[in-house]
């Protein structure tokens, strides 16, 4: 066994036994809905809330913590009054960050309860309470990637699924969207009104989300039956209505190609939070600088799109397999626009990742599945994103796209509504291509870096021949196909060479004023090197 074998199988082992990304994970309860009942007003940003949560136990237990926090000496976070659970009132103790709820009776396994949460305070983070740019104020909800329990008491990791309802106490003066379908909208009095969002699909916190502001709404429109609408504000809203309008056709193309849009509704919502797009369920927020009324967003609302399917639907189960989310959202925007464009368009935008993901290696050397990680808002990068979709795109060079495109399929249906790991989608991928992946998998995600390819020809032994030469420059051996055009004055002829070893020689019939051109399609991630 070589070095960089046993380096891969080290860590490939330890990844799929635990959790690296430092959650504790409850494995004796389940989430299965959450109903939080919010009062927001204009004379301060204190929020009163009851959260209602159904779970059920798979093991006996005495108690339940959730993740919320308390008020600190900032006067910012949450601070509980009352615990209930099936309605009889309960001890609890409030830490730091989390919230435990104790049981009187015995619960078995198996045993469903309702636990009743009555607290309050001004939101720490998660819930944005701001000002948008024309002056007005807005309330957004923020949870990427774990900030949901800054206002929500929640399991506030991606691995636990569950059902969620909002119901937001207002003034009249805002129109509120969440996460779902409308259930009810209803005056209430001194000039305040209720909105309730439920979302009967199984979200992780992470896209449970609501805003209320004061938008123009425009529907775009239905794509199978699902409707798809603009939320934008009244200053800015022919541009807004313009610029989203363009939704609707990434949707269709995803649908055709990964399968049946997993939620309710589609709402692309002009919001005020930290990203420029966040691909909440259903309910899409997008900072309010992408309004402009020239339409240049089209690739931002293609990925926060395809993260209905691959990030919010089938979502990683580890922090650390982000790029099960966001290589897949990059590249399948890539894909939107091959459609579209064509596939000199793909190779473009390959290229343009294929330069991120070198420059961002040269500054920080790690692999794509990086458990040393630990600040979660650092996963956000190029080894997630561009080289995520890299991975992609060479395997699908790898099983052909027939095989490729079924796994994806495959991958979507076999994990909808639920949580994978990388191993699960490669798992998924031999099954469709019929072939053994563990080394594309291993050396491509789990090792840092890409060959760094030096190549060079020389005369060869016989007329009109030359030899190339490849070597591989950097530390571990890749291993992979690499293809070269071959041209002189009788045209241009392509080669395809297996490489295994550091130098690699190949024979070919030119002229030796050929010029040689390595990857020439744009299927393989590597640098050329002097």
């Amino acid at each position: 066994m070589n070095k960089i074998t046993l380096i891969c199988l080290l860590l490939l082992f330890s990844s799929v036994l635990s959790a690296h990304d430092g959650y504790i994970r409850n494995r004796d309860a389940d989430v299965l809905n959450y109903q939080f009942n919010i009062s927001i007003n204009d004379s301060t940003n204190r929020i009163e809330a009851v959260a209602d949560i159904k779970v059920k136990f798979l093991a006996p237990v005495s108690s339940f913590t959730l993740d919320l926090k308390s008020s600190g000496p900032d006067g910012k976070g949450m601070d509980v009054t009352s615990a209930a659970v099936n309605g009889e009132n309960t001890r609890w103790e409030q830490g730091k960050d989390k919230l435990t709820i104790f049981f009187k009776h015995n619960v078995s396994k198996n045993d469903t309860l309702n636990i009743s949460i009555i607290y309050s305070g001004i939101p720490a983070d998660g819930l944005i309470i701001s000002k948008n740019k024309y002056g007005s104020r807005t309330f957004f909800a923020d949870h990427w990637p774990d900030r949901a329990h800054n206002y929500l008491p929640c399991i506030d990791h991606p691995y636990d699924k569950a059902e969620v309802d909002f119901i937001i106490k207002s003034p009249d003066c805002y129109k509120v969207v969440a996460s779902g379908s409308l259930i009810e909208e209803s005056p209430l009095a001194k000039g305040r009104k209720m909105t309730h969002w439920k979302e009967s699909v199984p979200i992780s916190t992470k896209v449970m989300t609501f805003g209320a502001a004061r938008f123009s709404v425009h529907s775009d429109g239905t794509v199978t039956c699902i409707p798809v609408s603009a939320w934008v504000f009244p200053e800015n809203q022919r541009e807004g209505f313009s610029d989203y309008s363009i939704a609707v056709s990434p949707l269709q193309y995803y649908i055709k190609t990964i399968g049946e849009y997993p939620y309710e509704k589609l709402a692309n919502v002009q919001s005020k939070t930290i990203y420029g797009g966040l691909e909440n369920a259903g309910t899409i927020f997008y900072s309010e600088n992408s309004v402009t009324g020239q339409g240049k967003d089209e690739g931002l609302i293609a990925h926060e799109e395809a993260h209905q399917w691959f990030g919010d639907c089938v979502t990683e189960a580890d922090w650390h397999h982000i790029w099960l989310s966001e290589g897949f959202a990059t590249y399948l925007t890539s894909l939107y626009f091959e459609s579209k464009d064509g596939r000199k368009k793909l190779e473009s935008d390959m290229s343009s990742s294929r330069e991120r993901v070198l420059r961002f290696y040269d500054r920080n050397p790690a692999p794509v599945i990086d458990s040393s990680v630990t600040d979660l808002m650092k996963l956000l990068n190029p080894n997630s994103y561009q080289k995520g979709g890299w991975v992609l795109h060479m395997l699908r060079n790898e099983i052909g796209d027939e095989a490729f495109f079924r796994g994806l399929r495959l991958y979507y249906s076999r994990f909808r509504n639920s949580n994978a790991l990388t191993d699960d989608f490669r798992k998924v991928m031999e099954e469709s291509g019929k072939k053994d992946l563990s080394l594309f998998f291993r050396q491509w995600l789990y090792v840092a870096g890409q060959p760094e390819l030096k190549i060079w020809q020389e005369s060869g032994k016989g007329k009109d021949e030359i030899e190339i030469n490849i070597e591989q420059k950097q530390e571990h051996l890749f291993e992979f196909n690499l293809e070269l055009s071959v041209v002189d004055a009788s045209g241009e002829k392509s080669e395809k060479v297996f490489i295994k070893d550091r130098v690699t020689k190949l024979s070919v019939k030119a002229s030796d004023n050929a010029s040689v051109i390595a990857d020439p399609h744009v299927n393989l991630l590597f640098r050329p090197v002097p």
